[in-house]
């Protein structure tokens, strides 16, 4: 799963919202880099990950790219899955996209200590819409140009756009399958984890 996912699922308080993201930009142990909550969120983030790519129907979706771009497909499917999200954002939240991303970006904007490299990378999050433009499938061909830059085989990622077009109906019916059952797991770790701050 990729930003948006993991910002709907990690629950809506400030603090897990900054631990949704931070997941993606902070590695290793965590004990007292960041408040209580916001380190639930960095955990609960991981275990999500964890679910995501253990899944069956994840391992069928993947399976369906070719062998040669098996190895960058994760990529690619997580950033087509954000893509599902955006797209049907109706189906899965009361609060319309545009509402739930300026809340994200203004939090962006207000904390004053954000992990340097979510810092870096914060202002264009907020000044190109990114939530909002995953509605837009051209934009993951872009996403996928840009992380490309990073790779060794550059040409593989690139290509993976090609695939995800032509696999653009079948990957759709994965994500309507996978994401409830994401949902689920993803309320019940919230759901312990708030059992477990009532007691500390």
């Amino acid at each position: 799963m990729n930003y948006l996912a993991h910002l709907h699922l990690g629950g809506q308080d400030p603090e897990q919202l900054l631990g949704s993201l931070y997941g993606d930009f902070v590695k290793g142990a965590l004990s007292g880099r960041f408040s209580v909550k916001t380190e639930e969120a960095i955990h609960l983030h991981r275990k999500i990950d964890a679910f995501t790519d253990s899944h069956a129907v994840v391992k069928r979706a993947l399976d369906r790219f070719t062998i040669t771009r098996r190895r960058y497909g994760g990529i690619a499917l997580d950033m087509f899955f954000d893509h599902c999200l955006a797209r049907d954002w109706d189906q899965y939240s009361e609060t319309t996209l545009k509402e739930f991303s300026e809340k994200v970006y203004a939090l962006l904007q207000s904390e004053p200590s954000l992990p340097e490299p979510l810092a870096r990378v914060a202002p264009l999050i907020v000044t190109e819409d990114w939530f909002g433009a995953y509605r837009d499938f051209s934009m993951i061909g872009h996403g996928l140009d840009v992380i490309s830059k990073r790779l060794s085989e550059p040409e593989q990622l690139r290509s993976a756009f090609e695939e995800l077009t032509a696999l653009y109906e079948p990957l759709s019916l994965d994500f309507a399958e996978f994401y409830p059952l994401l949902e689920r797991f993803a309320r019940l770790r919230l759901a312990e984890m708030q059992g477990a701050f009532i007691l500390r």
